[in-house]
């Protein structure tokens, strides 16, 4: 029996066939037409397709072109259709999860306020793993040309090194100061806001630039690997400017740190991506899902573990000068950027980039410094209060401007 079928139905019969299970398409025929078919007297009369017999060369041809369609998707294509969809589904829902990354922190930070316990197993033995793993998700996403290529920007990697350490220290002096003189709050309250401001740039800076521009996810790397490599020298001469007090740092420990926070994790990535690509696409669904999770760890635990501190009387004081100091350093970072670069192809994805590399700082090495060298403890509640702040703010930046790039594609 002869089927029918007008131009506009022939020219989707293969899109329609491309998603059939392997059942449907076995004892199908691709019809090749003569040269001339499709002209323009050919359209205005329907076309006849008549089923033929099968023939070896054209079904694997045509088996082999449905095949690599459905590897592109990541799908099996001897699946039946209604697992293809399902499979896909789950595939795109966990390959979104980082849109709702904003909304997770702000639940686990209510919920550490609300019930503390909920976050209190997370210890700060876990925190590096937890950074570890992040910048793993990063360096698997990634490959070694995309940092070869960082480093041929010299000046971005010297603006965003100004920016950490010039900007961002001058911020959290005046923020720091004013919080004792203007607000009469305790010198250790004014002094660990002057200690956040000292300190490296954070991991979550790569991973926000990652998730809003992948193509200078490795720049950010590069910037905050260097903060982090020379934050040994600077930041205890920082600190001792502006603090008044030398702060030892434990030089090892520090390198240590950097090997396994940064280092490590992201060669790993690119090797892993580069020696075993299938392992790499079989798991790369999976990791922004275990990415939200993870960041939520970081961000929920330091604060349910100083959750005392963090409710004292000027707890409020306290969060309102550390959201001041990070709204004035992710601004200065964007508008400084933009009058370095306004002329770049790539102004606005720079000016996003070093946004994000002044605003967010390493704030868990600040508690943990604060906690080890100083014996007030309140010169810990900044640090505490920053790390909810920063990350807060940044991956708010992330779902703003993702939506603008999708609006403006």
């Amino acid at each position: 029996m002869s089927v029918i079928t007008t131009s506009i139905e022939t020219l989707h019969l293969k899109s329609t066939l491309r998603l059939l299970p392997r059942a449907v398409y076995r004892s199908q025929r691709i019809q090749v037409f003569p040269p001339n078919t499709f002209s323009s007297s050919s359209l205005s009369s329907p076309l006849r397709i008549d089923p033929i017999s099968q023939g070896i060369g054209s079904r694997n041809l045509w088996r082999r072109y449905a095949s690599d369609k459905f590897s592109e998707m990541g799908l099996d294509p001897g699946a039946d259709s209604s697992k293809v969809i399902v499979k896909a589904s789950i595939v795109d829902t966990m390959k979104k999860a980082n849109s709702i990354l904003p909304h997770v922190v702000l639940a686990s930070t209510i919920l550490a306020l609300i019930y503390p316990p909920s976050f209190t197993w997370f210890t700060s033995r876990y925190f590096v793993p937890a950074l570890g793993f992040l910048m793993f998700a990063v360096g698997i996403n990634s490959n070694e040309k995309d940092f070869l290529e960082a480093f041929k920007r010299p000046k971005a990697i010297l603006l965003g090194y100004v920016g950490q350490y010039l900007v961002k220290p001058i911020l959290g002096f005046i923020f720091g100061l004013a919080a004792v003189s203007v607000f009469q709050l305790p010198t250790p309250i004014g002094a660990g806001i002057m200690l956040v401001s000292c300190v490296s740039g954070a991991q979550l800076s790569n991973y926000a630039t990652f998730l809003t521009d992948p193509a200078l996810a490795p720049l950010s790397i590069v910037m905050t690997s260097l903060s982090t490599a020379t934050a040994v020298l600077v930041t205890p001469m920082l600190s001792l400017l502006l603090i008044g007090k030398k702060l030892p740092v434990d030089v090892k420990g520090m390198i240590s740190s950097i090997l396994q926070v940064v280092i490590a994790p992201i060669a790993a990535g690119l090797l892993l991506n580069k020696m075993f690509p299938k392992v790499s696409n079989a798991i790369r669904p999976f990791l922004p899902i275990l990415s939200v999770l993870d960041t939520a760890c970081c961000v929920g635990a330091p604060l349910a573990l100083n959750i005392n501190s963090v409710m004292s009387p000027f707890g409020a004081t306290i969060l309102l000068l550390v959201t001041m100091f990070h709204l004035s350093a992710f601004l200065a970072g964007y508008f400084l950027t933009g009058s370095v670069f306004r002329n770049a192809p790539d102004a606005k994805a720079m000016q996003r980039t070093l946004s994000y590399e002044t605003g967010m700082q390493s704030s868990l090495l600040a508690l943990a410094l604060a906690t080890k060298f100083f014996q007030d403890p309140l010169v810990g509640i900044p640090p505490a209060v920053s790390t909810v702040v920063m990350s807060l703010m940044g991956f708010t930046l992330v779902m703003i401007w993702s939506n603008e790039k999708e609006k403006n594609i």
